[in-house]
C-alpha cells in the first residue's frame, strides 16, 4: 500500500509517504505559509522517492482540531489530489497524531486554540491506535480535567498556559504527517476512507474570532 499524508494544523507543515510499511517525511516551521509550502514539499518528497501521485492508493490528512485555515489547506490538497484519480481520503485526528508523536502511552493532548482556549483530549494507547478517555473538546485551560492515573501532557497548549496540573509536559511536541501516516495505515488497510468529496475537517469549535466587545474585555 502506498499513500501520502499531510499535516498543517499548527505552525508546522509536514508531509509523509507510506510505502509498504516504510515511511519518509519532510517538515518545516511554516508560520502562515502552509498553502505555499505543503504541495511543493509533497512534490519534492515524491520526487525523492521516485513515485508519482498516480501510483498512490490513498491520501491521509490531519483532520483536526487545529487551525481553521490549516485544516482547510490539508483537506483541500487531499481532495484535489484524490478527486481526479478516485483515491480514498482518510482524516486522522490531530490530537491522536500529537499523542502518537509524544511516545507516551497515556497522553493529555493539548493544542493552543487561541481565544483563551485549548483543544484537548485524554488519549490512551490501544493497539496501533488510541482510545479516547476524554473526547476532543475546546475549553478554557482552567477547565481542563486530568483523569486519575499517570498522564503526560503534550502539545503547544502547555507552552501557552503552563502545566495545567500535570507533572510532566512536552510542549514542543506537535502533530506530524509521519504520525498521521502511522495511524492511517491500519485503517486504510482495513478499507476505511471516503470519496474525496466527502472528506471534511473536524473543527470542534465553530467560532473563529472574538467580537469587538469580547476583545475589549480585560
Amino acid at each position: 500500500m502506498r499513500f501520502v499524508a499531510l499535516e498543517t494544523s499548527t505552525e508546522w507543515c509536514s508531509v509523509a509517504l507510506w510505502r509498504d510499511g516504510e515511511i519518509a517525511g519532510l517538515e518545516r516551521r511554516a508560520g502562515n505559509r502552509h498553502s505555499e509550502l505543503a504541495l511543493p514539499m509533497l512534490e519534492n518528497l515524491l520526487k525523492k522517492t521516485n513515485l508519482t501521485v498516480a501510483e498512490l492508493d490513498a491520501i491521509a490528512f490531519g483532520a483536526g482540531p487545529g487551525s481553521f485555515t490549516g485544516l482547510r489547506i490539508a483537506c483541500g490538497i487531499a481532495q484535489g489530489l484524490a478527486f481526479a484519480r478516485g483515491l480514498r481520503v482518510l482524516g486522522v485526528s490531530t490530537l491522536e497524531a500529537l499523542a502518537e508523536d509524544s511516545g507516551a502511552a497515556r497522553v493529555l493532548a493539548c493544542l493552543d486554540a487561541r481565544m483563551r482556549e485549548v483543544y484537548y483530549a485524554a488519549l490512551e494507547r490501544q493497539g496501533r491506535g488510541w482510545r479516547e478517555v476524554i473526547a476532543a473538546q475546546c475549553l478554557a485551560p482552567a477547565a481542563l480535567v486530568v483523569p486519575p492515573g499517570d498522564w503526560i501532557g503534550a502539545g503547544n497548549g502547555f507552552a501557552a498556559y503552563g502545566n495545567m496540573g500535570l507533572e510532566t509536559v512536552l510542549p514542543e511536541v506537535h502533530p506530524t504527517a509521519i504520525a498521521v501516516a502511522r495511524l492511517a495505515a491500519p485503517r486504510l488497510a482495513a478499507g476505511e476512507g471516503v470519496d474525496a468529496a466527502l472528506a471534511l475537517p473536524v473543527y470542534v469549535r465553530e467560532k473563529v474570532a472574538f467580537t469587538s466587545a469580547e476583545l475589549a474585555r480585560p
